[in-house]
């Protein structure tokens, strides 16, 4: 096998008008990989997986791993589900100044190179660079100039392949990271107002920003690295909110994608890609969108699949007073009313409404309270529980139909943890539709 990183092959694919693709799972979550890791064992797919710079940094992030930290966590899965190492991307997403921008420029950055650095040398190979939000010291009632965030992320590639020269040294086999670019980035997680607007990205915004960054790049004597930039990060129009979803609508986006095929080595990086359609997902992969960014609705599959294991469990166990309820749903929104920082600017209405999202919002806040402990515990003890008998397949098929179906053909075990991978598995389903030619 060649040294070549696997995400150039999907690009040259796509040039030689093969529409091949990848999604990117962006979680932090263990059921969410196991899942995205199992379903790439049965195609012997490569499994990429993201993480953000304000989920893994390094001082720890909401999840408290360190990029090194992150690398170990997930070998440690892909260990468990005999999933070969080799096949395993790891991906930095909107990696930047993104945890950092109420602090001056210069600190902002310098914590930036540091995170980038980090990354690298713990072998994340798919790096989006991401210097689009305003620091301390930038006009707050003024766009942020193209220059600037091209020279701002010149100075993180910089940063990464002075990184990797200290990874090859320690190892001469390591794969040579990719970058991507892209300005007009979405924000993590969608969009914190009704009034968030979805506005393609124009072809001259994004003819810019290409231009813009080559010359930057140039500037810092990056022309080799400018090699291994693969993508941008466009707005082809898809995003979704508390409540709303926007659908890919091909006919919009068609000079963008016209402008597209004039870059030979560059495809698209869709982010927000959540909630659309299979068809809708295809239909983005054929028109250049190659790379396909989904987080939140992996960990809303999840929470769904916990949301039923929990009604399965007091429908078994209510009454007994020999056990213990987990109480994950009410365990779980106490935790997000105790913390509120994390969905506060998300969800928005009277009271009603705001308890309604806390638990059902495409947004999917819940995922940052996960990894508390007591929800933790929580999760243990509603599977625990739920180990201790053979679920009825009748409340199966009342609370996951798709499930039951699967178990009736003998094709998923009756096992609570089988039944929360397997609804996550059922969203990961479309991308693999949408990404194999």
């Amino acid at each position: 096998m060649d040294n070549l990183h696997p995400l150039i092959h999907i690009v040259k694919s796509q040039k030689n008008g093969i529409a091949k693709g990848i999604y990117s799972a962006c979680s932090a979550n263990e059921y969410v990989i196991e899942a995205v890791l199992e379903r790439a064992l049965l195609n012997a797919d490569y499994a990429l997986i993201e993480a953000t710079a304000n989920q893994v940094n390094q001082f720890g992030g909401y999840t408290g791993m360190k990029p090194e930290g992150f690398r170990k966590f997930v070998y440690s899965i892909a260990e468990k589900v005999k999933f070969p190492f080799q096949k395993i991307i790891l991906g930095g997403d909107h990696l930047g100044p993104l945890t950092w921008q109420n602090e001056n420029t210069q600190e902002a950055m310098q914590k930036s190179a540091e995170l980038i650095r980090e990354y690298v040398l713990a072998g994340f190979t798919k790096i989006h660079i991401d210097t689009s939000m305003q620091l301390k010291e930038d006009n707050p009632s003024a766009h942020l100039n193209t220059k600037v965030i091209a020279d701002r992320g010149a100075r993180l590639c910089l940063a990464a392949e002075k990184a990797f020269g200290e990874l090859q040294k320690k190892d001469a086999a390591s794969v040579h990271p990719v970058y991507i670019i892209g300005s007009e980035v979405p924000i993590p997680g969608g969009s914190q107002e009704k009034k968030d607007l979805v506005n393609v990205t124009k072809v001259s915004d994004f003819e810019n920003t290409v231009d813009t960054f080559k010359e930057a790049f140039r500037r810092n004597n990056l022309e080799r690295a400018w090699g291994n930039v693969i993508a941008v990060v466009v707005q082809p129009g898809v995003e979704f909110g508390d409540e709303t979803i926007h659908s890919y609508n091909r006919e919009e986006s068609k000079d963008l994608i016209k402008a597209l095929k004039k870059y030979p080595s560059f495809v698209f990086e869709g982010h927000s890609t959540d909630y659309q359609t299979a068809y809708s997902l295809k239909e983005m992969v054929e028109d250049g969108i190659a790379i396909l960014k989904v987080g939140p609705a992996l960990t809303f599959a999840l929470r769904e699949g916990l949301f039923a294991l929990n009604y399965m469990e007091n429908e078994l166990f209510r009454y007994n007073p020999e056990i213990q309820l987990s109480n994950f749903i009410e365990t779980l929104d106490k935790e997000m009313l105790r913390k509120p920082d994390n969905w506060r600017n998300y969800y928005h209405g009277n009271s009603d409404k705001i308890r309604f999202a806390r638990k059902y919002s495409y947004s999917d806040r819940c995922r940052y309270y996960l990894p508390v402990e007591d929800v933790k515990e929580s999760v243990k003890l509603l599977i625990d529980n739920l180990k201790t008998v053979k679920i009825p397949l009748t409340l199966i098929k009342q609370f996951m139909p798709l499930q039951y179906d699967k178990i009736r053909n003998n094709r998923l075990k009756n096992d609570p943890e089988a039944l929360l991978k397997d609804i996550i598995i059922h969203c990961i389903e479309d991308y693999i539709y949408a990404t194999t030619p």
